[in-house]
């Protein structure tokens, strides 16, 4: 299982491309959402929502922690589909928790987020990408 959630993939040249544009662009957008938070983290001020009921520590933790962390792998291409994990939890909770009685238009943001994230844990970073210098073949 572990090695599967490793692998890289075959994939010819373009899409090799376009899966690191596409990772490194996603992930970039998303980093501007989670540096707030990761200041945040680190200034002491966790003034933040509870959606899951955990409290709002653990609740700003765990979005800085996706939203910024997560995105940083992702961009390197390291731990990708793992690192896709918490960003695609994350965003379920945008959406259907955090935004749930929000319009669609307010929601979509999320929705888009946690399809990009969807996308790149099925079919993981490709060539250009540590995972693949690491663990590829």
């Amino acid at each position: 299982m572990l090695k599967k959630l490793l692998k890289t993939g075959k994939h010819s040249s373009n899409i090799n491309f376009g899966l690191l544009i596409f990772r490194v662009g996603v992930s970039a957008m998303m980093m501007t959402h989670g540096w707030g938070k990761f200041q945040k983290v680190l200034n002491g001020d966790f003034t933040f929502g509870d959606p899951l009921g955990i409290g709002v520590e653990a609740s700003l933790i765990l979005a800085a922690f996706a939203e910024f962390i997560c995105s940083i792998l992702i961009i390197l291409g390291l731990t990708t589909r793992y690192a896709a994990v918490p960003l695609m939890i994350t965003m379920i909770v945008a959406w259907r928790i955090a935004h749930g009685d929000d319009p669609f238009g307010t929601q979509e943001k999320s929705v888009f987020y946690l399809l990009s994230y969807l996308m790149i844990f099925i079919t993981g970073p490709g060539k250009y990408s540590l995972d693949q210098k690491l663990f590829g073949k």
